[in-house]
């Protein structure tokens, strides 16, 4: 039986859609550090586990996102393991609701509010070319960027939703909402079925996704390395 591409999403993300991104070879690759911390090896074996722990930037972490628990390759020291909760979007993504703030693309100009917000949200790992995953949208309000939604995996046939962060003084007025649907349906449009990724304890973001369309799919696990 052939898995599907989001049990395993690093690896799907690195060896189709986004190739052009990863360094490395057939028995492990890394994602390019401008994007973000992602490593994935091919599988348990020495070979491939070693050769993920020699993409490992030293002094820096590296994140593994896999369907099951992965074991700690040689010569690495975990800084961090957690549970995610995988969502599917099932159905027509939402309808703008009245009332709802104007939407703004963002790009390179924004990079760096982009960048003080991601640093105080915390939506995930953030590098200095994230924003060019793809479409980013945001609010803003008298100049400010409030809030911002982009993509970043991308699988045959899917997109993710990600990097969905808010200023807490912002929060509470419906803006992840309004940008996430918007992302939705920019999905959608290009023939894409959208999916994320939510820390499994975040109780608060899973009832917002899930009040858009999104469906439980799976638990996956992050493990963040060093070198040891």
């Amino acid at each position: 039986m052939t898995a599907h591409p989001l049990d395993r999403p690093v690896w799907s993300m690195l060896t189709g859609r986004q190739a052009h991104l990863a360094t490395g070879d057939a028995r492990a690759l890394c994602l390019d550090r401008g994007y973000g911390v992602f490593g994935v090896a091919a599988d348990t074996g020495a070979a491939a586990q070693a050769a993920l722990a020699a993409l490992i930037p030293p002094g820096e972490d590296l994140w593994i996102v896999e369907g099951d628990p992965w074991p700690l390759p040689p010569g690495t020291r975990e800084v961090k393991r957690a549970a995610l909760t995988q969502m599917v979007a099932e159905g027509p993504p939402p309808e703008p609701r009245p009332g709802e703030p104007a939407i703004v693309a963002l790009g390179n100009a924004d990079a760096a509010e982009m960048a003080a917000l991601a640093a105080h949200a915390q939506p995930g790992p953030w590098g200095p070319k994230t924003h060019l995953y793809g479409p980013f949208y945001g609010v803003r309000e008298q100049g400010r960027l409030l809030a911002m939604a982009g993509q970043r995996m991308l699988m045959p046939g899917m997109a993710e939703v990600s990097g969905v962060a808010t200023w807490a003084d912002c929060r509470g007025r419906g803006l992840a909402r309004t940008l996430i649907g918007h992302v939705m349906r920019q999905m959608v449009a290009r023939g894409e079925q959208p999916f994320l990724h939510s820390y499994a304890d975040n109780a608060g973001a899973i009832g917002l996704y899930e009040s858009l369309g999104f469906r439980i799919r799976r638990e996956v696990h992050v493990l963040a390395i060093v070198r040891a």
